[in-house]
């Protein structure tokens, strides 16, 4: 989207006080919306609400009087760290699961601010509202849809890029092996549940490419670096939840492939045991950083305001590996 305010696509003015708030996707991202109920003196939160690509729901019903409604979307952890800029004037509330705050300006335990965009939907001829999540492709329904099933292909190690919401035969060769790979029927590509279906996909081991798998009662960041033979390139950060694998995006045919992961807490804190960090790495010194990177040139990374961590170089000489994550 360009979420914050670019990101959703809205008109007038005010919002009639009977009528369905619908929320449609036109990402290639699987996303989880929240939204803020601004009304006098009052604001309360509520999510999350999932939506697939080319998909809408309705995520308020019936008598609605507000003075404003916000906004706030994350991308499912699928796709690493949040693709999604988030940005706006209001800082709300939030809750790691599905939640209802009802003063959401003042955050408890296990809430945490959020950025909330306002938004002023359009009233459709039925009598409803709808706003749009969209990205700077402006992708339509259609090109959402394809684009948010390339993009899970790449996530799951078929080559089925650029990802552009364009059909053709490298992206139909791609969702062909996919299926067979998976014993999935060429029918369920027009499943509502099709989405779900390449995720788990996506968040189970593989034979072939890297996967990481989280076998800790923690959430895990994780960063991965490949060697072309010209330069090495690090990539991070992928969210593994607890009990899910994921398969970074190694692209093309790496002379070699270095990991990192590192157990973190609620709030992204290192998690600790016996005061030394829970992490999986080894003695390859490469560059990251906090937030999401993509670093394509490594070394001297203390004086680039950039963070050396030691990376383990992961054997591939079998076509696949699979590393776990477990608890000492």
């Amino acid at each position: 989207m360009a979420l914050p305010a670019a990101a959703i696509s809205l008109f007038v003015s005010s919002l009639p006080a009977l009528a369905d708030l619908k929320l449609c996707n036109r990402m290639s991202y699987v996303v989880e919306a929240a939204i803020g109920i601004d009304d006098k003196s009052a604001t309360a939160t509520r999510g999350w609400f999932r939506i697939d690509p080319a998909a809408c729901r309705v995520v308020l019903q019936g008598a609605l009087t507000a003075d404003r409604i916000l906004l706030n979307a994350r991308a499912l952890g699928v796709y690493g760290a949040s693709p999604i800029p988030q940005g706006g004037n209001d800082t709300l509330c939030i809750a790691p699961e599905n939640f209802i705050i009802a003063a959401a300006r003042q955050c408890r335990t296990g809430q945490t601010p959020a950025p909330f965009t306002q938004v002023t939907p359009t009233q459709t001829d039925d009598g409803n509202l709808v706003a749009y999540l969209a990205e700077g492709s402006e992708y339509d329904d259609e090109q959402a849809r394809l684009a948010g099933i390339q993009r899970l292909l790449v996530i799951a190690g078929y080559d089925a890029a650029p990802i552009d919401g364009v059909d053709g035969p490298k992206t139909q060769a791609a969702l062909s092996a996919f299926l067979k790979n998976r014993g999935l029927s060429p029918d369920i590509v027009q499943s509502p549940n099709f989405f779900t279906a390449m995720i788990d996909a996506v968040q189970s081991p593989s034979a072939t490419g890297l996967t990481w798998c989280n076998d800790t009662p923690h959430k895990i960041m994780a960063a991965v670096a490949t060697d072309d033979g010209k330069a090495v390139t690090s990539r991070g950060w992928y969210r593994i939840d607890p009990g899910k694998c994921l398969h970074p995006d190694v692209i093309g045919q790496p002379k070699q492939v270095f990991s990192f992961a590192e157990a973190v807490d609620g709030e992204n804190r290192t998690v600790k045991l016996k005061d030394k960090p829970l992490n999986w790495g080894g003695t390859k010194e490469l560059c990251t950083r906090e937030s999401k990177f993509e670093i394509n040139e490594q070394g001297d990374c203390g004086s680039r305001g950039l963070s050396p961590i030691g990376f383990a170089v992961v054997d591939m000489t079998g076509g696949g590996k699979t590393l776990r994550f477990a608890m000492p």
